[in-house]
């Protein structure tokens, strides 16, 4: 399968957390947590479980950009360091290793890029909700 989605990171179950109508699973990507609120239909179609291999699945869109030290209520804050920006008439596409050497792609309107003060080679953080996190399974 392809995707659309620009940040695709395959790792390793570690955590199920079952309630009523949604759950949160955490993925290990190369040592840092991804944690993800799904639906339980989606758990159970999906066949999750500690220790299965998983993908953590964010459209760039979804994903913030921040600098320096942030108290927030995402669950999914990846420290790493900007490496590429795309510049757009009205947004740009901003690129970071994070986790453990992986891409990230977060798309962010030009006005963020600059306020923030972003260039190739400064430290930033990616924030994802969970609720914006995708589990795929092969």
């Amino acid at each position: 399968m392809k995707l659309s989605a620009r940040n695709i990171f395959r790792g390793t179950v570690t955590n199920v957390n079952e309630g009523a109508v949604n759950g949160i699973v955490t993925i290990d990507v190369n040592g840092t947590p991804v944690s993800s609120t799904i639906s339980i239909n989606a758990f159970n179609e999906l066949g999750l479980k500690e220790g299965a291999d998983a993908y953590a699945v964010v459209k760039a869109t979804e994903v913030m950009i921040g600098i320096g030290e942030m108290k927030l209520s995402a669950r999914n804050k990846f420290p790493g360091t900007v490496t590429e920006i795309e510049e757009g008439a009205v947004n740009g596409i901003v690129r970071m290793d994070v986790l453990g050497g992986n891409k990230l792609s977060a798309t962010i309107s030009m006005n963020a890029i600059k306020e923030l003060g972003l260039s190739v080679g400064c430290e930033a953080v990616a924030v994802i909700k969970a609720t914006s996190v995708m589990v795929g399974v092969d």
